[in-house]
């Protein structure tokens, strides 16, 4: 299958699952950059366009849609892909457009997104580094959410108060968390310790706060 076959079909399932002017955007079809994106960038990097989605809508802070270039998602990983070429989002942009620009980037970090930006003339140019920098981010996190999935479910509820709270982590927390007794607390705990997810933070003899060794969780867990 070629790269026009291939785009078709991707763009067809995910026309069909649209509405209203997310379908009539991409009834339009993509764009030479978004092209451009996929052919230099994607494809080359992962060989298909699955979890990959384009011109997603999501409501910023107003209400008002927005649509991402493309969006990743992959469980709890979600990742905003945006495409910038020159004349579009800097020459021919106004103060007002430049400001509404990076409040929508900003709304877009505010609810959890991670947000990477390629220009028209690095995808062109340099692909190769495009690839790079997109198998970095992606790489990331999809190693912590390999970690993450092999955990039992009481673990990771544990990684996520422990994300969630900020700071060291005791056995009575995990307990009320839970709703568990106290030898099952300290067996997860101790469990977590040796899977190499958390650290004693106090005490030697007798262990009585622990820490997340990793920070990902924390947007993987939004």
């Amino acid at each position: 299958m070629n790269l026009e076959q291939l785009v078709g079909s991707w763009l067809k399932q995910h026309i069909s699952l649209r509405k209203g002017e997310c379908r009539r955007r991409l009834l339009n079809g993509l764009g030479y950059a978004e092209m451009l994106f996929l052919e230099k960038v994607w494809i080359p990097v992962f060989g298909h366009l699955v979890d990959l989605h384009p011109e997603y809508e999501v409501t910023d802070f107003r209400d008002a849609f927005r649509y991402i270039d493309f969006a990743f998602i992959h469980h709890w990983l979600r990742i905003a892909i945006e495409i910038d070429p020159f004349g579009t989002h800097l020459r021919d942009m106004s103060r007002d457009q430049h400001s509404d620009d990076r409040d929508r980037q900003n709304d877009l970090v505010i609810d959890g997104w991670k947000v990477i930006r390629f220009s028209l003339d690095r995808i062109r140019d340099n692909p190769r580094a495009c690839q790079r920098r997109l198998q970095n981010l992606i790489g990331k996190y999809l190693v912590e959410w390999q970690r993450l999935k092999e955990l039992s479910l009481a673990e990771r509820e544990i990684i996520r108060m422990a994300t969630r709270v900020r700071r060291e982590v005791k056995m009575q927390d995990v307990k009320t968390w839970l709703n568990i007794s106290d030898p099952y607390a300290k067996r997860l705990l101790h469990g977590l310790v040796d899977k190499g997810e958390l650290f004693p933070a106090s005490g030697t003899q007798r262990i009585t706060a622990y820490r997340l060794v990793s920070n990902n969780y924390e947007y993987l867990l939004d």
